[in-house]
């Protein structure tokens, strides 16, 4: 069973300022990348990365060394330290979606876009869910609450032991946690400014890499799309100068075509 360790969770609220559908558990089929074309559509902030310039980048809630704080404390099981963590991230992430979630629309985000890479859903079944990027918000979210909530996957009660596919769960919830951090930047971060949480939004963002990278809960490859923003926030003061094996050699080399997932 896990036990709520790391940062405290995030208010209860934030999965009630927010209506999820409740949709079926994604599966491994969820993870294939998709061969669909992408519309093609540019947003404004394709133009100028607005996170990336200086006096956003510097702003923090915090200056806890965070590489410290995601090291697995000694006598705690590594199961239970990802489920703690992982459980909390999803909290905290789905809060601060909440907080734009007013302007993430199926008219300003006709698709789920992070920067060149467009993403798209799979259900269980493997069939493949055309969706916004609310929706694809929707589906994420509803997953993940039903994933943690379960006893057979997230145990709570003492003597329930952990799948033996627990680490790899892990790992999918982790991803796709990622696409709506970098979503909430690449789409939403003008309002997340104008709402004065972009200290809490680079807070939240530096704490979740160090510890994906901490525990390699996360593929370089799936990373690069943020490789530039990641650089910069996480070689900063309260990271550690941490810069690890999720940044890409190629990260200042921004590609011209949209990559589908």
């Amino acid at each position: 069973m896990y036990v709520s360790l790391g940062f405290a969770q995030a208010p209860c609220c934030c999965l009630q300022s927010t209506k999820w559908s409740q949709q079926p558990c994604f599966s491994a089929a969820g993870y294939r990348k998709s061969k669909a074309k992408p519309n093609g559509k540019k947003t404004a902030s394709e133009e100028k990365k607005v996170y990336l310039e200086p006096e956003h980048t510097k702003s923090r809630i915090t200056d806890f060394e965070f590489k410290e704080l995601v090291v697995l404390p000694r006598e705690i099981d590594l199961n239970e330290w990802l489920a703690s963590n992982t459980t909390t991230f999803f909290h905290h992430i789905n809060l601060q979606y909440s907080t734009i979630s007013e302007f993430c629309t199926g008219e300003t985000c006709q698709t789920m876009a992070v920067c060149n890479t467009q993403y798209y859903w799979y259900d269980e079944r493997g069939k493949k869910v055309k969706c916004t990027a609310p929706q694809y918000v929707d589906f994420v979210m509803s997953s993940v609450q039903k994933l943690v909530t379960d006893e057979d996957v997230f145990p709570t009660k003492y003597g329930r032991e952990f799948p033996s596919s627990f680490e790899s769960l892990v790992k999918k919830i982790c991803k796709y946690l990622f696409h709506v951090l970098g979503h909430i930047y690449w789409a939403h971060f003008k309002e997340t400014l104008a709402l004065e949480l972009h200290g809490h939004l680079n807070t939240l963002y530096v704490h979740f890499i160090l510890f994906a990278r901490e525990f390699n809960l996360l593929d370089p490859k799936e990373t690069a799309v943020m490789d530039d923003l990641t650089e910069v926030l996480c070689s900063s003061p309260g990271s550690s100068g941490a810069t690890g094996d999720g940044a890409s050699s190629g990260a200042s080399g921004a590609q011209n075509h949209v990559k589908e997932r």
